[in-house]
């Protein structure tokens, strides 16, 4: 987490409470098209504990969710009026005559998170001040009174276009908090500007994969406080866009509760759905520039004992985000204060590798590209991981057990099947046998969840002369777990999966030896 209470440490993402949005979401009218049959079950006031593991075990992803978990790393391009201000939040006062990049090139932007392993870009095309980084109609503070491109200029539309060539996903962050317009707290007048906003980007765009909030609120001009209409907004997006999904102030994926691109070591996809209200995140949510982002995090989100005495149950997996560099908007004397590729690595297990995806913020600087130091990083962090999984040490192993049947779909590379264990065992002990005797100290499982998320424990254990010894253990896996260890050799391994919600899944199964 970011250690210092300082303006470029505060990013807009700051939410109180991990499984936020759903308290609220109950009464909406659009029920409908918040929830489908699939990611959503209620729990029945007679139901027994056997009842509810049973039905948060067959709680899978939506499909725009399914997608979304695999795309695995994405992408967070904060640039606006604060790039050339060098602040990271401003005060919606600034004049569009700042905004001047000099070669911005949103091509260069996605063409590097994509050459380096990122699978979709989100642009942040209103911040907090309000500058509107497309030609909106809806307000002059925006890029067409800037000198850029004589006022013509789109760069909301540039990053769309980009995202299209390189058959990238694309998103919007549209900040609910305006402190330019004077409509701000006038909460009526305020969500009808907001929604038109909303409209244009959802509308001129092409499509639009992701859209992303967050619950920053402070006073209005009027010195009242605005009330956002998130109803209207999803079924806005719903409609336009059915296919997009809504984060992390929405109901598809919610914020894992830090921003220093750790997740929790058990993290469960299906959580109460009932806990905390909306109102909840936005009243704790950032106020003021002098206003730090703190961990928020609690251990525990999903585990029997949390989901025993609730109403009801909804997949809502984790997004995991940082920034690149201290800040979230580019600042000349961050330059040599990039994360190496070493920390992205350790950032990529503790995330991808802990059933999240991962939102890394890459900020392009004044001249509009993404800065030559953040690309030799980005480029050593893909090179890293290539060389660590280019070769599954399990690939040609001879598989046996005492439970389980299709064990060698667990290596072929095909998320789709799946290896599962007989009758309603849901504990299995399963043998792999290398030729010879391999170095390894990275374990890679994958669940299929699109029946559910299911492993609770598990242990991987190696044999040492007639010895079984603990290489490593966990209790989550999801869509993805790796496990990073201290380096064994062995001929023989034995996953054992100590407790399950019925039927264990693994998708997939893998031992790498991490490269330097």
């Amino acid at each position: 987490m970011h250690n210092s209470i300082t303006q470029k440490n505060v990013k807009k993402c700051l939410l109180s409470v991990v499984i936020s949005a759903f308290g609220s979401f109950m009464a909406f009218s659009s029920f409908a098209q918040i929830y489908t049959d699939k990611n959503y079950v209620q729990i029945q006031p007679g139901d027994s504990e056997a009842d509810i593991i049973r039905k948060a075990a067959n709680v899978v992803p939506s499909d725009r969710q399914l997608r979304w978990q695999q795309l695995e790393v994405t992408g967070f391009i904060h640039f606006g009026i604060n790039t050339f201000t060098n602040k990271e939040w401003g005060d919606g006062n600034e004049s569009p005559q700042l905004f001047n990049p000099t070669a911005l090139d949103a091509r260069q932007w996605v063409r590097n998170c994509k050459e380096n392993g990122i699978k979709q870009v989100i642009i942040t095309a209103k911040h907090h001040d309000g500058f509107c980084l497309w030609p909106s109609q809806y307000t002059e503070h925006s890029v067409k009174n800037s000198p850029w491109k004589n006022g013509k200029g789109d760069v909301v539309k540039e990053v769309a276009e980009a995202c299209s060539e390189y058959n990238m996903g694309f998103g919007v962050y549209l900040s609910p908090w305006d402190r330019h317009s004077p409509l701000f707290g006038d909460s009526a007048k305020y969500n009808d500007y907001f929604v038109n906003q909303l409209t244009e980007l959802l509308s001129n765009y092409g499509q639009v994969d992701e859209v992303w909030f967050d619950g920053a609120n402070g006073e209005g001009p009027n010195g009242k406080k605005q009330v956002y209409d998130f109803d209207r907004w999803y079924s806005l997006i719903r409609k336009l866009q059915p296919n997009a999904t809504i984060a992390v102030m929405g109901p598809d994926v919610r914020w894992v509760g830090t921003e220093s691109g750790y997740g929790r070591k058990t993290e469960w996809s299906v959580v109460p759905a009932d806990a905390q209200l909306q109102e909840n995140v936005a009243a704790n949510s950032q106020k003021d520039v002098s206003f730090a982002p703190t961990n928020m995090m609690e251990d525990d989100l999903g585990s029997r004992g949390k989901i025993t005495n609730v109403k009801s149950l909804v997949w809502y997996p984790a997004e995991i985000d940082v920034s690149i560099r201290p800040g979230w908007f580019y600042h000349p004397e961050e330059d040599n204060k990039v994360k190496s590729a070493a920390d992205l690595l350790d950032i990529y297990y503790s995330s991808v590798g802990r059933n999240g995806v991962l939102l890394l913020n890459i900020p392009p600087d004044k001249r509009g590209l993404i800065h030559e130091n953040d690309i030799k990083s980005l480029q050593e962090w893909k090179e890293v991981r290539e060389k660590t999984f280019a070769q599954n040490l399990l690939k040609s192993v001879k598989v046996s057990g005492k439970s389980g049947k299709q064990t060698k779909v667990m290596l072929d590379e095909d998320y789709t099947t799946y290896w599962t264990t007989e009758g309603n065992d849901s504990t299995a002990t399963m043998e792999l046998k290398l030729n010879t005797a391999t170095t390894f100290d990275v374990l890679l499982l994958q669940e299929n969840i699109t029946v559910g998320q299911r492993i609770e424990k598990f242990v991987l254990e190696y044999k040492d002369g007639k010895e079984w010894k603990k290489a490593a253990e966990g209790t989550t896996v999801g869509y993805k777990r790796l496990l990073k260890f201290e380096p064994v050799q062995a001929s023989t391994v034995r996953l054992r999966i100590e407790s399950s919600r019925l039927n264990p899944t693994i998708a997939e199964i893998g031992l790498y030896k991490q490269a330097e």
